[in-house]
């Protein structure tokens, strides 16, 4: 498999798996997605879970191609050093006020699942071929 085509299904398999947990959370169990803000309540629905996946999957690979492209040495675990420090601030919010106990455990489940899916997807070599 071409290092693009295993990167475009590790970009389809990071945007799916959040929406997987959000499906298994919100409708079938039925605990629905919320933020609060003071006065104001966020819903998060399947598509801003799909699009923030995505929009983190593209911005994960686009990195990665300018590291590559412009030689930087070890630009694979410069990568993924990156990836898991923005993965450690991703959690800051979840400890902050505005969600119960099943709405922190979800994001919780949807951000290691987009990373579990992009680190080894995004910079894991390619297989050799037999």
């Amino acid at each position: 498999m071409s290092a693009q085509a295993r990167r475009s299904a590790a970009t389809a398999a990071a945007v799916l798996a959040p929406v997987a947990i959000w499906a298994a959370t919100d409708p079938l169990l039925g605990h629905p997605l919320r933020i609060t803000d003071g006065e104001e309540t966020l819903d998060l629905g399947a598509a801003p879970v799909a699009v923030v996946a995505l929009l983190a999957s593209l911005a994960g690979w686009a990195l990665l191609a300018a590291l590559e492209r412009f030689g930087v040495r070890r630009a694979r675990a410069v990568w993924t050093g990156v990836v898991v420090a923005v993965l450690a601030v991703s959690f800051l919010p979840l400890a902050g006020d505005g969600l119960d106990s099943g709405t922190r455990t979800a994001l919780a489940l949807m951000h290691l699942a987009v990373a579990a899916a992009l680190i080894p997807g995004l910079a894991g070599r390619p297989r050799a071929h037999s």
